[in-house]
């Protein structure tokens, strides 16, 4: 099965893990990875301004993790950050596929659509 394929079908949580220049780590709760090719070698995520996108704007390293509901099975994603956009109308086909406009928390704030390359995929306990 495709990563896309898993992602879009299986229902679990999902955290990615940050750090800044100086090394200090952030974890957040992050819905699944939205995939942008065929390759499926790069993924993006919606982002408010918070600590994980000023992160990422000085170590473009991080690290999602998705653990599967009532399971120890699960993903961990290895990923370099390659640029972004702002408020772009991306942005919002991708948020509408997903919800419907009185879901969508923080409405109003700015929004970054982040692109990172997925440098390494390991299972989320172990290697096989």
């Amino acid at each position: 099965m495709k990563l896309s394929e898993y992602f879009e079908s299986t229902k679990g949580t999902g955290v990615l893990s940050t750090a800044d220049s100086t090394g200090k780590v952030d974890a957040a709760i992050y819905g699944r990875p939205h995939f942008i090719n065929e390759e499926e070698d790069q993924v993006a995520f919606i982002m408010a301004d918070k600590v994980s996108h000023a992160n990422l704007q000085t170590n473009p390293s991080a690290v999602y993790l998705f653990k599967e509901n009532d399971s120890y099975e699960g993903w961990r994603l290895y990923l370099t950050r390659t640029g972004e956009e702002k408020n772009s109308l991306l942005i919002d086909d991708l948020r509408r596929s997903k919800h419907s406009s009185e879901d969508m928390p923080g409405n109003k704030e700015s929004k970054f659509l982040v692109y990172f390359k997925i440098d390494k995929v390991r299972p989320l306990i172990g290697d096989k």
